[in-house]
């Protein structure tokens, strides 16, 4: 070895830290061999299985991204997270089982923000396919990764299209015609995904994420989403329904969806929901 240099980690993702067995337990999955229609029910159940959420970040004291983090916080604690931690968590059990995976960032919304999400790309059979399970309201399975290939879900329509910026190829996924996100093609390492968890978790110029609670996840029905005190309602056929709650109904609406917490951080999030509150209603 030439001094200076230094040997490859033959795991730099660290997906011996996630607990792919349990994973899958929690999806309801065997290991099989990996083909189209075991990554989209992967994907499918991911979605409906684990809450994107960022009570943690609300509260001030997220943990981290490491993977032995993730594994710990969505299959044993069951607190739901963001991208960061549901990407990882795919990646390393499509690559568990066989699947070929590139961990991708994006910009959301626009293609002038910071790199603050997080994607799968998973080859297969000489095919691209775009994986989105730490979005929120997205695509619930893979989008061939072709200009233009178009998925139908309950709640829109989404569309992907192959773009470039300075050289780099990108994918925009558009749902109807907004953009929910740009993923780049650049390579990533573990310490890009810190960086954007940094970001989006600490930085308060970054987006709401930071001083607005977010929790939501599909249903058999359609989807839910909880934003501070403001449920959204998407069923399949029906108009979209808005409550407003409560920032203790919007506590157990939060773990209704699946992000568990103790009764002490329940008791923390509502009182910073009804601090929210009254600071709104003092602006107003």
């Amino acid at each position: 070895m030439t001094r200076g240099t230094m040997t490859p980690s033959p795991d730099p993702w660290h997906v011996a830290d996630i607990d792919v067995d349990l994973h899958l337990e929690l999806l309801g999955l065997e290991r099989s061999e990996p083909d189209f229609t075991l990554l989209a029910e992967l994907h499918r159940r991911h979605v409906h299985t684990f809450p994107f959420a960022n009570v943690d970040v609300l509260l001030g004291d997220h943990p981290g991204v490491s993977p032995a983090t993730v594994s710990r916080r969505l299959l044993v604690e069951r607190t739901g997270g963001y991208c960061f931690e549901h990407a990882q968590l795919f990646a390393a059990t499509c690559e568990s089982l066989g699947f070929t995976v590139i961990r991708r960032l994006g910009r959301v919304h626009s293609p002038d923000n910071t790199r603050t999400h997080m994607a799968i790309e998973v080859q297969l059979e000489g095919v691209r396919m775009l994986c989105d399970p730490g979005f929120g309201l997205s695509i619930t399975e893979p989008i061939r990764m072709s200009d233009g290939a178009v998925r139908h879900e309950a709640h829109g329509e989404y569309s992907l299209h192959r773009g470039a910026a300075g050289g780099t190829e990108t994918w925009e996924l558009r749902r109807g015609d907004s953009t929910a996100h740009v993923i780049d093609t650049l390579p990533i390492v573990p310490v890009d995904v810190r960086g954007g968890h940094v970001i989006t978790s600490q930085d308060p110029e970054s987006g709401p994420f930071t001083h607005r609670l977010i929790v939501s996840r599909f249903t058999d029905e359609g989807h839910l989403s909880l934003a501070d005190t403001a449920l959204t309602i998407r069923r399949k056929g029906d108009p979209t329904e808005r409550r407003h709650l409560t920032p203790a109904q919007s506590v157990d609406a939060a773990r209704d969806l699946g992000a568990s917490m103790t009764p002490d951080r329940a008791t923390a999030l509502r009182r910073l929901l009804e601090q929210n509150a009254g600071e709104e209603a003092f602006a107003s």
